[in-house]
């Protein structure tokens, strides 16, 4: 199966199931609040580092994760990196959970997590970004971050692209994985 038939089968999946009031370490990866555009599914620890090499993080980058999760990419970005990292996602048990695995990690005084809709957020501070969304998620993402993001900000997506009219700059095939890293242009 396709990570795309995967992800759209966890989001059925969940939409199906009724919300328990678990604490955020006991949620499932595919329970999620109906009102989520993406459910939550993490990536692993190899990819999110091909993520940011793809990506060229060095130290003095700010890595912004869009629906950040559990905190893995922002995490890994500052302790392997050397950057400092924003996540952002709209699940309050996730950004519980990002905060505690940052502070297990001690790289909370670098790793900042905030809870809010990734559509609204303040990104302009980003010289990288890493998305794992959707497809229709990535397409109403890409105004906003060709927008808000300074020329030259790197973005790297985990398997799905920002259509036709954005064509990725690198693709990266991982086994069952695929990566893709645009630069933002000159406005």
């Amino acid at each position: 199966m396709d990570r795309r038939a995967f992800l759209l089968g966890a989001a059925a999946l969940a939409a199906a199931r009724p919300l328990g009031a678990q604490p955020a370490r006991k949620l499932e990866p595919y329970q999620y609040p109906r009102e989520l555009d993406v459910p939550y599914v993490p990536t692993r620890a190899q990819v999110v580092e091909e993520m940011l090499r793809l990506a060229a993080v060095k130290p003095g980058d700010v890595v912004y994760d869009l629906g950040c999760g559990d905190g893995r990419i922002v995490i890994m970005a500052v302790e392997k990196f050397g950057a400092r990292g924003v996540g952002i996602d709209i699940d309050p048990k996730r950004i519980e959970e990002a905060r505690a695995n940052a502070s297990r990690a001690g790289v909370a005084d670098r790793a900042e997590f905030r809870l809010g809709n990734l559509f609204d957020a303040d990104i302009r501070a980003a010289t990288v970004v890493t998305l794992y969304l959707l497809p229709e998620v990535n397409l109403r993402l890409k105004p906003k971050l060709r927008a808000d993001l300074a020329p030259g900000t790197r973005v790297v997506s985990h398997d799905f692209s920002m259509g036709d009219d954005w064509p990725p700059e690198r693709t990266l095939r991982l086994q069952n994985d695929t990566l893709f890293l645009w630069t933002v242009p000159a406005r």
